[in-house]
């Protein structure tokens, strides 16, 4: 087949198609959407929250061996969407980065300041053909008291990295995208307990459904409590009364 038509463009991780495009890193955003997973981030006025459905691949699989959200350090964790075991290398590969910068510098490693560094890794990862995209992106949520703020970061398969208030990645992103734009046009400032009752009902919203407490997954930083951490059931559950209240 000649390489002049597109599918000689797709055998090639570092050539660029006459439209300007790279077809292998585009279809790496293809294979995390088509894994099934949907992940939202929401940053408020002084917290951040992550949250994902959990999906069981098989009913005999324990639940507490299944997991999309990791603590990277102390004060940042991440949730992970795409396939599963390039979500677990590229924690790893954060982790290792992270006590790295805390072994030269001692002193942890901002949230801003890993993520950067991990686009860094995703971007070198196009340039090579004997290596391939990681098929997944990472939400990344800390509180950097430095700062006095929360952060909220995503990077994805091409090595682009940037800051959000809200951000949806996965199945059905444009969706819960644009759900969130719409809730942001309301409110602009969340409560901890409101971020987290946005980032559930992005994803109810999303899905059409309504879920359990077992079936949700959510980590928070705050101010108050600047180490990251997940919920627990009781906790989710308890956030769900709350918005069944309300309706």
């Amino acid at each position: 087949m000649s390489a002049s038509t597109p599918s000689g463009f797709d055998r090639f991780m570092t050539i660029f198609s006459p439209e300007g495009r790279l077809h292998q890193v585009e279809y790496t955003f293809k294979a995390i959407s088509l894994d099934g997973h949907l992940s939202v981030g929401v940053r408020g006025h002084d917290c951040a929250v992550v949250a994902a459905q959990l999906k069981l691949p098989d009913k005999l699989i324990d639940r507490r061996s299944v997991t999309r959200i990791f603590r990277l350090t102390d004060s940042t964790g991440c949730i992970m969407t795409g396939m599963a075991p390039d979500c677990r290398a590229q924690v790893q590969r954060a982790r290792y980065e992270a006590a790295t910068f805390k072994h030269k510098f001692g002193y942890e490693v901002p949230c801003d300041v890993l993520m950067h560094r991990i686009g860094e890794i995703n971007q070198v990862y196009t340039q090579s053909a004997e290596m391939r995209p990681l098929g997944c992106a990472m939400l990344a949520i800390s509180y950097d008291e430095e700062l006095g703020k929360p952060q909220l970061y995503k990077s994805d398969p091409s090595g682009f990295v940037a800051g959000h208030r809200a951000v949806a990645v996965g199945e059905k992103q444009a969706e819960a995208m644009r759900h969130l734009e719409n809730e942001f046009r309301k409110q602009e400032d969340y409560t901890l307990e409101e971020a987290i009752e946005l980032a559930i009902s992005c994803l109810s919203h999303t899905h059409s459904m309504d879920f359990k407490a077992t079936e949700l997954e959510i980590g928070v930083v705050s101010k108050a409590d600047p180490i990251f951490r997940k919920l627990t059931v009781e906790e989710i559950d308890a956030h769900l009364v709350r918005m069944s209240e309300k309706d």
